[in-house]
């Protein structure tokens, strides 16, 4: 088939190379434009325009798809379907409407539950046990368009977004190519969303990162590998007469009380209820190391965390 790719970040790239190692005519890939990065501030290519560089496909980076010229552009690669995951801009309708069999989206949740920006990191925050990816036909609505295929799997206690993240990449390369042959096939069917238990993924800030020790364990062992690996949930310690910022990349709920911020024996600290245990942190400047790394490094510890 004649397949328009639209994707920006690492996620998409398995994808993408699964529908051009399938044989499809990918006739162009749209991404989001060069970012300064870095302490040169250079531009940065996305991931997924360096992959297409790599097999020689055009390469198209609008700032938007709402003006008539970039419609007409779009239309004229008269594609069968356009490919959409994690692409960044906002499809209008006369996008939507060019490919011949409509647009397919690859989607990190079990729809209608986190439609939106996050559902990675929102499904591991708010706790949930199991998630998945699923295939959609988009419409105009926010991840509301009805789904073809889904494969479900379980979110581990202490898997971090980061974990989750690598593991549904793969599966959903391989849910998009199935896909994909199905639709080839005419035997793709789509199935409308229910209403009931639709919730939102909001955009991820940087202000929900600083961790909170009066909430209860689960919520802060949830928040701790709900920003892992990015923006890393932090707190602060007390070290050598400065407070110094601490990320905690990854921890498992632990045995212990006290009261919240309370440092206990091997990196434990004390919550509102329960107790989680530290054991992969970050110091501000220094690289990722395990507990027992840092606490051979940083020298005698205040009684609480802040």
């Amino acid at each position: 088939m004649k397949i328009i790719f639209m994707g920006t970040p690492e996620f998409a790239v398995p994808a993408f190379t699964e529908i051009v190692s399938a044989g499809h005519e990918v006739v162009a890939v749209y991404t989001r434009a060069p970012k300064p990065a870095g302490r040169g501030q250079a531009e940065r290519k996305s991931p997924v325009h360096v992959a297409a560089e790599g097999f020689g496909i055009p390469v198209h980076t609008p700032k938007s798809l709402r003006n008539e010229d970039e419609q007409a552009a779009f239309a004229a690669f008269d594609a069968d379907v356009a490919v959409v995951v994690a692409y960044g801009l906002i499809l209008p309708k006369p996008i939507l409407d060019a490919p011949r069999l409509g647009c397919l989206n690859l989607h990190g949740s079990l729809l209608p539950r986190w439609r939106g920006a996050a559902p990675i990191q929102r499904a591991v925050l708010a706790g949930d046990k199991r998630t998945g990816v699923m295939v959609m036909r988009m419409d105009e609505g926010l991840d509301t368009g009805p789904v073809a295929l889904a494969d479900e799997m379980p979110i581990d206690p202490d898997m971090t977004t980061g974990e989750l993240h690598d593991k549904m990449m793969l599966v959903g390369a391989d849910l998009m190519g199935r896909s994909l042959a199905a639709l080839e096939r005419g035997s793709l069917t789509f199935t409308p969303q229910p209403d009931a238990g639709a919730t939102y993924a909001k955009k991820i800030e940087k202000s929900e990162a600083r961790i909170d020790w009066a909430k209860p364990a689960a919520e802060v062992h949830n928040l701790i590998r709900g920003m892992s690996p990015f923006p890393g949930a932090w707190f602060e310690l007390t070290l050598g007469g400065q407070a110094v910022r601490i990320k905690a990349l990854r921890s498992t709920r632990a045995e212990g009380s006290g009261a919240p911020g309370t440092i206990l024996p091997d990196l434990t600290v004390a919550c509102g209820e329960g107790a989680v245990k530290l054991t992969l942190v970050q110091r501000e400047g220094k690289s990722a190391m395990d507990a027992a790394t840092f606490l051979r490094g940083a020298g005698p510890l205040p009684e609480r965390a802040s």
